[in-house]
């Protein structure tokens, strides 16, 4: 479905990062997970994009992408945007969906690499759904933490999902994992690992470093689910 809208809420995540968020149209539907295409204008021509949507499906009042601003000249062009600007949207597209069909899961996820995930976290917690997630989650460091407030919430609202973040440059007061996801982080936070579908999502040397990670741990190639972005 394409359609055009107008920005209907900018939300500042990090420091570096923002999420633009949509009118909804009723007659749009997506799975969590998916992503879609953006156009805005830049110097008055069409540039068109594509992003992870951020939003659950069951969030029916807005459709949501998260981008960290890279100082690129699309990113330039978004960090611009104001509430009320003109933008296209084509979606959903890919299939690196979720919809209940695993019981158990696990989501690894690195940097801005966590907005596919943020969707299926929130559509699994919004329809109390039975799914056991634990989704483990790299970042540089602690102020870099996309969601962190909301995941955290989603947490103790949600007995079936367990957070677990790790980073590259603690501050003095963390008291969380540090470091690259390890099979060792993995084997400590995943008691049943082998029995688990993983899903994937981050830059792409993060993305291939995972799927190595995975392979080494033995996971059958059916259970593991992957999305990067060269965005990213």
């Amino acid at each position: 479905m394409e359609f055009e809208t107008v920005v209907k809420n900018i939300i500042q995540r990090t420091h570096n990062v923002k999420s633009f968020r949509f009118s909804r149209p009723s007659s749009f539907f997506y799975k969590a997970g998916q992503f879609m295409f953006l156009t805005i204008k830049i110097e008055g021509l069409d540039a068109k994009k594509p992003f992870s949507i951020s939003s659950s499906p069951t969030e029916s009042e807005f459709i949501e992408f998260t981008k960290k601003l890279t100082g690129h000249e699309f990113s330039n062009a978004l960090d611009a945007l104001k509430i009320g600007d003109w933008v296209k949207i084509d979606a959903p597209y890919g299939t690196f969906t979720f919809e209940g069909q695993y019981d158990r899961i696990v989501l690894l996820s690195g940097g801005i690499g966590i907005t596919p995930l943020r969707s299926i976290c929130r559509y699994c917690t919004d329809l109390k759904l039975p799914i056991k997630i634990i989704l483990i989650y790299g970042n540089c460091t602690e102020e870099d933490i996309v969601f962190k407030n909301e995941l955290e919430e989603m947490q103790r609202q949600n007995s079936n999902v367990k957070i677990v973040f790790t980073l590259d440059e603690p501050g003095q007061n963390w008291t969380g994992y540090k470091g690259i996801i390890t099979s060792d982080l993995i084997k400590n936070e995943v008691s049943d690992y082998s029995e688990r579908v993983f899903y994937i999502c981050g830059p792409p040397a993060m993305v291939k470093a995972m799927e190595d990670l995975l392979n080494r741990l033995n996971i059958p190639p059916i259970h593991i689910k992957r999305e990067s972005w060269p965005g990213y």
